[in-house]
């Protein structure tokens, strides 16, 4: 039992499947017991039960990002389960209906524009905003928020999407805004870009797999005390935003 207190302790947000699931397999292969925050009950369990089979520390937290309930009552039974917490994978995201000129700009359904950024960062601030208490007993807290390449203006990959897109741009801004605020503690925040991976998201028809993907958020989730701050980050270093 003794061992298990002294592990580091890991949170990563949709966690029960594809890069989340990856990122939390990645993260207990290198001696983190890993909280699997998922929504639907049955998918968590499953998902602890084969990081366990696997030989990892892990369990399941109840985690729905869009409820504010939601993410303070993950904080508590995070608290009762290890006390503080060293790492936060904000991974859970939504791409956003698209049928119907959805997220074409001139025709946005705002109510799928309100739904992704719900989700894909005002999700992020609420269970950041949860968790920091307990980050702030870690002695190396790291944050990291799962974007895409997709919310650079100044790459402007992949198809025409008007919700999910901006949303990542956002939470791009938002992580720099996090990181000037802690840049005087020792929470790192960062956000990173796992590639065009092979996932439902992407209809499994991607060239990298979720191991690839799950790669760079486990890099930053381990950075040293003197690790960069507020960026941007895929397999090749920096990412122009």
């Amino acid at each position: 039992m003794d061992l298990v207190n002294n592990m580091k302790t890991a949170l990563v947000t949709g966690a029960n499947k594809g890069i989340g699931f990856a990122i939390a397999r990645g993260l207990a292969e290198i001696g983190f017991r890993v909280a699997v925050g998922a929504r639907d009950d049955a998918r968590r369990e499953e998902a602890v039960a084969r990081l366990r089979s696997a030989g990892a520390e892990a369990f399941g937290v109840a985690l729905d990002v869009t409820s504010d309930a939601g993410a303070a009552a993950a904080a508590a039974a995070i608290e009762r389960e290890a006390g503080r917490l060293d790492v936060l994978v904000n991974n859970a995201g939504i791409g956003g209906r698209t049928d119907n000129g959805a997220q074409d700009p001139t025709t946005l359904d705002l109510d799928v524009l309100r739904t992704v950024l719900d989700t894909n960062v005002l999700g992020v601030v609420r269970v950041t905003n949860a968790l920091l208490p307990l980050l702030r007993r870690a002695e190396a807290p790291r944050v990291v928020n799962v974007s895409s390449n997709m919310g650079s203006l100044t790459l402007q990959t992949g198809p025409i999407m008007a919700a999910y897109a901006p949303s990542k741009t956002m939470l791009n801004s938002i992580t720099a805004q996090y990181a000037r605020r802690l840049a005087d503690t020792n929470v790192i925040v960062n956000a990173c870009c796992p590639g065009y991976v092979a996932t439902d998201f992407t209809g499994f028809a991607a060239p990298r797999t979720p191991e690839q993907g799950a790669a760079i958020a486990v890099h930053l989730a381990t950075l040293p005390d003197d690790g960069p701050r507020g960026g941007f980050f895929d397999d090749n270093g920096p990412v122009p935003w």
